[in-house]
């Protein structure tokens, strides 16, 4: 049995007490962050134990490894990824230039990453930024044109999933027009539905065959003026499992961030409850981890099901032209878009 919840740790090295943590929660994965990642074999030793803790190797382990400001893994140990706009440039002039480099770069990022024993990627961001919306997402976006942020995502999963690593698209249903930052307070959309489904909605509407999916801690009034998607069983099932379609693996963003309040295991079971698959919890703090896991349930049923659909794509790895794919990310990397 494991628990619905996927944890962060709080150092470079598994501490005892977390161990022991992990031993009895056995949860569905970790995430790791800049702090848990300081060389390679540190990496590697950390996923081993924390593994060896689970007592299983088929759990996630999670990074967010987008490029540009969101990586967790920085250059010069690690390889330099531009933001997801650099594709977006290259975009307006060869659509299909940028669509095969966004695939290869991501294809080079899994290989990185299957490297480390990281698994999952929490990537790509299918959100389609507004105009006057808050920066949060800004150049972790495709574009803002609907149509050309599926295609680069597309790609982008695709790269990871030719690697053996899972991709995670985020933030469903949409987190482009929010008006706040939601690590610190909530955002509220007051978007009308009708114009969301069309826009906001379409990427992920279009890449619901995807295997997993992260939720977006943001208030769409239109359709729940009371909870953020991330907590609203109406934006679940109606929008993200209804309209959307998207039938794989559900997660929470982190539940840590401002946007949510009350007891950790109160966030924890509002997730679930609303029909997220897991709880994602990314502080490392162990008295709110033993929370979280106190406030979810085991997984299993339709939830497992998917969850195993989710491994299922680390078991094949298909082969590429390496020395292609660097030079065709090095040409990336000298756009102007990425130097901006």
């Amino acid at each position: 049995m494991r628990l619905a919840f996927i944890t962060g740790l709080a150092s470079d090295s598994l501490r005892s007490d977390e161990a022991a943590f992990l031993r009895a929660s056995r949860p569905a994965g970790i995430i790791l962050f800049a702090r848990n990642c300081v060389a390679p074999e540190q990496i590697r030793a950390l996923v081993g134990d924390a593994l060896n803790a689970i007592g299983s190797a088929d759990a996630l382990v999670l990074i967010d490894q987008e490029g540009g400001r969101v990586r967790r893994l920085q250059p010069p140990i690690w390889r330099d990824l531009p933001a997801a706009s650099a594709y977006a440039g290259l975009y307006a002039t060869d659509p299909q230039a940028a669509v095969a480099a966004a695939r290869l770069a991501a294809r080079l990022t899994a290989e990185d990453l299957s490297a480390l024993a990281i698994n999952t990627n929490c990537a790509p961001v299918l959100d389609v930024p507004a105009e006057g919306a808050h920066q949060i997402i800004g150049d972790r976006a495709y574009g803002r044109n609907w149509q050309q942020v599926a295609a680069l995502g597309r790609a982008v999963a695709q790269g990871y999933m030719d690697g053996a690593v899972l991709p995670v698209i985020k933030h469903i249903p949409g987190h482009g027009r929010a008006n706040a930052d939601s690590h610190l307070e909530l955002p509220n959309v007051a978007t009308p539905s009708a114009e969301l489904e069309a826009s906001d909605f379409a990427p992920f509407r279009l890449l619901r065959d995807l295997p997993a999916a992260m939720t977006a801690h943001v208030v769409y009034s239109a359709i729940d003026a009371t909870s953020p998607a991330s907590t609203s069983v109406l934006v679940t099932r109606e929008i993200i499992r209804g309209k959307i379609g998207f039938e794989g693996f559900l997660m929470s963003d982190d539940l840590c961030m401002k946007a949510l309040n009350g007891p950790m295991r109160d966030r924890a079971q509002a997730v679930i409850q609303a029909g997220s698959d897991a709880a994602l919890h990314c502080s490392g703090n162990l008295a709110e981890m033993q929370a979280v896991a106190a406030g979810v349930p085991a997984l299993q049923g339709a939830g497992l099901r998917r969850f195993d659909r989710c491994l299922d794509v680390l078991k094949v790895t298909c082969p590429f032209d390496r020395a292609e794919a660097e030079r065709v990310l090095a040409g990336v990397l000298e756009l102007p878009t990425h130097s901006a």
